[in-house]
């Protein structure tokens, strides 16, 4: 029998690569095999925006610049077709581009939310006219701002931002927004509208356009950069030819969305990581009854920084997950079947349903988690390592999770579809 002491030893690989060099390829292979020469063409300019983040953070310093440096990037172009100054990037390529840019600032991401759904309605579009003509105008680095929700007492069941006609017969848009997300920064809005006939619809309005104002009055604890505030339009003159009804938008929309937000939570994960794994290497402080005399050392310490580092990966591994998902939803429009396409919607909600806790659970308690690796010296505002739990709880109260919980489980129990859409409001 062979003795222990004469069992072969693993050999040793004399190439030992340093943590810098695997920085990118320790969160996993990319969602295709041009990734990383699709993201390497972004990735200096998010550590270009990530430098100063934390001072934009702490000074409210709206992020106008930064948003320029990703148009002039083309990353508002990355899923239009080449034929108009895009990438042709599939959704799984932009949902990994979006948990890196989280990680260097997670209200870009947020802000350009719209912008992307948005950019779906196009590559869907059935009206070759209205694709044309918005293709060209995204191709050339226009952006698109929300204003969907109202607050307030408005109704859940119809928007009090309507059209009218004046007394010579001209339409006009008049009403208020709250969560108009992006629209500060960019050149066009995309407002949730009940039209003429008193239907929901939506319409695109010029952001300077008269009687459009858009205010930087969003007071939430987390993502105070989104501009996520009020919108007022007062007898904003419009083409009722130019309303889109609900049904001519892409319809795996809530879902797209949602995994837009959990991508921004991904990444933010990913930032709390790196930033504590830095501050932990350096500290030098540390306590009588501690593990090891240096920090860096310290098994426990090492466990709490393996921990974050864990949900960041596991929570981009869901999204890419959930991403393939919409891929397929996106790919169904164009198969021409019915059934399709609403199978593959159907799925998509439920696949991101079903990650929305899991995701968030992970990254909350990471944000909390993270000062245990460190002293009290760590709440020093300077610091600020509390806006990964400000951003991620803020972020995660969109589209609250226990409904999400309930509409898997309903489907699990019953056999119960998703809703196709979301609306908030007065019952």
């Amino acid at each position: 029998m062979t003795a222990l002491t004469d069992l072969q030893q693993p050999t040793q690989l004399k190439h030992r690569p340093s943590r810098d060099s695997l920085i990118y390829q320790v969160w996993g292979q990319g969602p295709s095999a041009r990734y990383d020469e699709l993201a390497a063409q972004f990735r200096p300019v998010f550590e270009k925006i990530q430098a100063s983040a934390n001072e934009r953070e702490k000074n409210r310093i709206l992020p106008f610049e930064q948003l320029q440096w990703l148009k002039d990037a083309g990353f508002t172009r990355l899923r239009l077709p080449k034929a108009y100054n895009g990438f042709d990037a599939t959704i799984p390529e932009l949902f990994a581009l979006l948990i890196e840019l989280a990680q260097a600032d997670a209200n870009l991401p947020q802000a350009l939310r719209v912008h992307f759904g948005f950019t779906e309605d196009l590559l869907l579009s059935a009206n070759e006219g209205f694709k044309a003509l918005w293709l060209a105008r995204i191709g050339n680095g226009e952006t698109v701002g929300s204003a969907w929700s109202e607050g307030g007492k408005e109704s859940i069941d119809q928007f009090s931002t309507r059209l009218s006609r004046q007394s010579d017969g001209a339409a006009v848009l008049n009403g208020q927004k709250y969560y108009t997300t992006g629209s500060l920064y960019a050149e066009w809005i995309d407002v949730g509208i009940t039209d003429l006939d008193g239907n929901s619809a939506s319409i695109l309005i010029p952001r300077g356009a008269a009687g459009v104002s858009v205010l930087d009055d969003w007071n939430g604890f987390g993502q105070v950069l989104t501009a996520s505030g009020t919108a007022v339009f007062e007898n904003v003159q419009i083409n009722p030819a130019d309303v889109l009804p609900d049904d001519s938008r892409f319809k795996y929309s809530a879902a797209f969305y949602q995994l837009i937000q959990l991508s921004i939570i991904a990444g933010l994960t990913r930032a709390a990581a790196y930033d504590l794994s830095a501050l932990v290497e350096k500290r030098s402080r540390n306590y009588s009854h501690a593990n090891s005399a240096l920090v860096r050392h310290d098994p426990q310490i090492l466990q709490v920084a393996g921990k974050i580092r864990g949900a960041a990966y596991t929570s981009a591994a869901i999204i890419e997950k959930n991403a393939q998902a919409l891929q397929r939803a996106y790919e169904a429009a164009f198969a021409s079947s019915e059934a399709l396409e609403s199978d593959q919607n159907a799925i998509a909600e439920l696949e991101i349903a079903q990650s929305q806790t899991i995701i968030t659970d992970l990254a909350l308690n990471a944000s909390t988690i993270m000062f245990d690796a460190l002293g009290a010296s760590a709440t020093d505002k300077n610091l600020a390592l509390d806006r990964y739990w400000r951003n991620i709880r803020t972020l995660a109260s969109h589209n609250p999770r226990i409904y999400k919980d309930r509409i898997a489980g309903d489907f699990s129990v019953n056999g119960t579809l998703p809703p196709y859409q979301w609306r908030i409001g007065q019952a």
